[in-house]
């Protein structure tokens, strides 16, 4: 990418901007003529020709030839050149992470998931982290000066506008976006990741014309991202969408957050994994009775292959969160009335048995009216939701307004 244009972001430029709109439009419509795109960043036709003439010379921008139409001249088709730019996404799980390339068009390029990584909130872990996506760059066959953005998906309190982490890796005064940036030799933004899995699944999964859109993320924790009109609902600082700390029961079961009742401690992986433990040592059974009672670390995916294996404990735990879990999401759906309610997150690698109960919860209660507006799926991507999410993020950060 020019390097001059990269100045003139920093800057803010007049003609940045305007760049950056016709950047914006091919990212979210795909190629299109100069009069398309002229109605939509509502400039005149001359005015748009010029600024593409410049893209081109400037290699953002491709002529991808004549339009094929039934009569008259057949227009000149325009979109992002691939080979511009690189975007790398990174989505940290517990126990792993998931780290992806795409390039300046949103193709994929290379993928590496499940790559071994301790997450803990250490700065070895951090460490730990840099180095990972360093070795990731290192083995790419492109100029490291054409990446262009990283992004970094991490759980808990993100403010993705001033660059800080307030839930993990905060041991310092400065952005943990500014460190990366520093530690990698790149430019680096963070975003929470359920988030990042909406995002991901509202550009390339299961969406088509919808623009209202909850998306469930029931993992380890639980968490929600909003689409309102299209755009993702940030909140003031970022930190919209903590669903799961919403004070929900009168338990004594302390949450990780430090409080009491919170809906994720019986409405999450942690809790299908407490409740799978609790009952095996009360005598229950089940596939994963002899890991447990030898005191074996059992992971989330542990279950959700123990479901898939119609173990009958670990379904029934899965229908009882997803009972619980669907009443609460039709108080949402009462509240935004959405088009559409994705499931998503880990748990949702069991299908049917989370979302069949979720469902019937649903209509059971929120009102009808209501509920019949909102087409309740589960997440197209899956496990890739936030890994796809996070490169996208990258490549949108850069050409936000």
């Amino acid at each position: 990418m020019n390097k001059n244009f990269l100045a003139e972001l920093e800057k803010g430029t007049k003609n940045a901007l305007i760049k950056k709109r016709i950047i914006n439009h091919y990212i979210y419509n795909g190629n299109s003529t100069i009069t398309d795109l002229s109605k939509e960043v509502d400039l005149s036709v001359p005015t748009v020709t010029k600024f593409i003439s410049e893209m081109c010379e400037e290699g953002f921008i491709n002529d991808y030839g004549k339009l094929e139409t039934s009569g008259g001249r057949h227009p000149n088709l325009y979109g992002l050149n691939p080979k511009s730019g690189y975007f790398i996404g990174v989505d940290i799980k517990q126990y792993d992470l998931n780290i992806g390339l795409i390039n300046f068009k949103g193709d994929l390029v290379e993928l590496k998931m499940n790559v071994p990584y301790v997450f803990e909130n250490t700065t070895e872990s951090l460490n730990n982290l840099c180095q990972i996506i360093l070795n990731f760059i290192k083995r790419q066959t492109i100029d490291k000066d054409k990446i262009l953005n990283i992004n970094v998906n991490i759980s808990g309190r993100v403010n993705p506008e001033s660059g800080y982490s307030y839930s993990i890796f905060y041991f310092d005064e400065r952005p943990l976006a500014e460190i990366l940036s520093e530690k990698l030799s790149c430019r680096v933004s963070i975003d929470n990741d359920t988030r990042a899995m909406t995002y991901g699944e509202y550009m390339v999964g299961g969406v088509n014309s919808e623009k209202d859109i909850i998306f469930v993320n029931i993992s380890w924790g639980l968490g929600i991202g909003i689409i309102i009109d299209g755009k993702i609902y940030k909140g003031k600082s970022g930190f919209s969408g903590e669903f799961g700390h919403v004070s929900t029961y009168d338990n004594e079961i302390i949450c990780h957050c430090g409080k009491k009742g919170c809906l994720e401690t019986e409405a999450s992986g942690a809790a299908m994994h407490r409740m799978l433990i609790e009952r095996i040592k009360g005598g229950a059974s089940s596939s994963l009775s002899s890991k447990v009672l030898k005191g074996e670390t059992v992971t989330l995916s542990d279950i959700i292959d123990a479901v898939t294996k119609e173990d009958m404990l670990c379904i029934d735990i899965v229908e009882e969160v997803g009972q619980k879990l669907g009443k609460q999401i039709a108080g949402l759906i009462n509240i935004f009335n959405p088009e559409m309610v994705i499931i998503g997150g880990t748990v949702s690698l069991t299908g049917d048995y989370i979302t069949q109960p979720i469902k019937t919860a649903i209509r059971k209660y929120s009102l009808n009216l209501v509920n019949k507006d909102s087409n309740v799926i589960t997440s197209k991507l899956k496990d890739k939701a936030g890994i796809i999410g996070a490169c996208m993020l990258a490549r949108s950060r850069m050409f936000e307004n």
